[in-house]
């Protein structure tokens, strides 16, 4: 399943039906699981462990150093887990020390081309990024996120579950769960509703976030006082404590 012409280091450990395009190179510190897919040209390079079934188009580069001055060749790491799709030269970067060491993504997401993932950032499952979506340094993207084509995010941000950005938005600022958002720079635009019946929220509990977005938004409150009263809310709409507990970490301050 190694195609004559790649290039894979002996030290790389390929677990069983792996595939290896024309030209592609793997690295001596690589592992990849079982049933997953490597296209032509690509590169697999660093202390990069990726999990099984998934599929890899020409031309990525991955596990590649940090775009990071700072970086002196520490033997950090990229992590990636099952069922993801990695469309053309996507570009997914080794964390740093000054972070936890390792850049993540997890299980089950649709990456589409040119998409680029810096050091340290932190992905989670079934999220979609489109064409050009980039994460700077040390970002981190709850579940279910979808980026629209172009999205650029600053270093530090956390875009939170559920989040749809449209096209071209420009994020310096947290985007907290639910939320689209659109604009250079960001801006709220209400609850992504039709995103959340898709997996099957309820409309009490769509309601509940509508009524949570107001709170935040609309009703004058400080941020501090907002999250206390969601914080009550909470306890009889759950679907709300993923804002309560996104605006007790957020460092960046959320989009306005």
């Amino acid at each position: 399943m190694i195609h004559p012409t790649a290039i894979v280091d002996p030290g790389a450990r390929l677990g069983s039906n792996v595939e290896i395009g024309a030209y592609s190179i793997i690295g001596p510190n690589v592992e990849i699981g079982d049933n997953t897919v490597v296209g032509p040209h690509v590169v697999i390079t660093g202390h990069t462990r990726i999990g099984r079934d998934n599929r890899i188009f020409q031309f990525c580069s991955l596990g590649e150093a940090p775009q990071d001055k700072k970086y002196a060749g520490e033997p950090t790491r990229l992590e990636i887990g099952d069922r993801n799709t990695i469309r053309e030269f996507c570009t997914f970067n080794l964390g740093t020390v000054q972070d936890a060491g390792v850049t993540r993504v997890g299980d089950d997401n649709w990456i589409m081309a040119y998409v680029h993932i810096a050091h340290d950032c932190q992905v989670g499952n079934k999220c979609t990024f489109a064409n050009n979506a980039s994460l700077a340094g040390h970002v981190v993207v709850d579940d279910w996120a979808i980026l629209g084509g172009f999205t650029g995010v600053h270093q530090f941000c956390r875009i939170g579950a559920h989040v749809m950005t449209a096209v071209s938005t420009v994020i310096l600022q947290d985007v907290p769960p639910y939320l689209m958002a659109a604009g250079n720079t960001a801006q709220p635009y209400g609850i992504n509703v039709e995103g959340l019946k898709r997996r099957g929220f309820t409309p009490d509990g769509i309601t509940a976030l509508k009524r949570a977005y107001r709170t935040i938004y609309k009703s004058g409150l400080l941020l501090e006082e907002a999250r206390a009263k969601l914080t009550e809310e909470a306890k009889t709409q759950p679907d709300l404590q993923r804002f309560v507990d996104f605006l007790a970490v957020s460092k960046r301050g959320i989009i306005r």
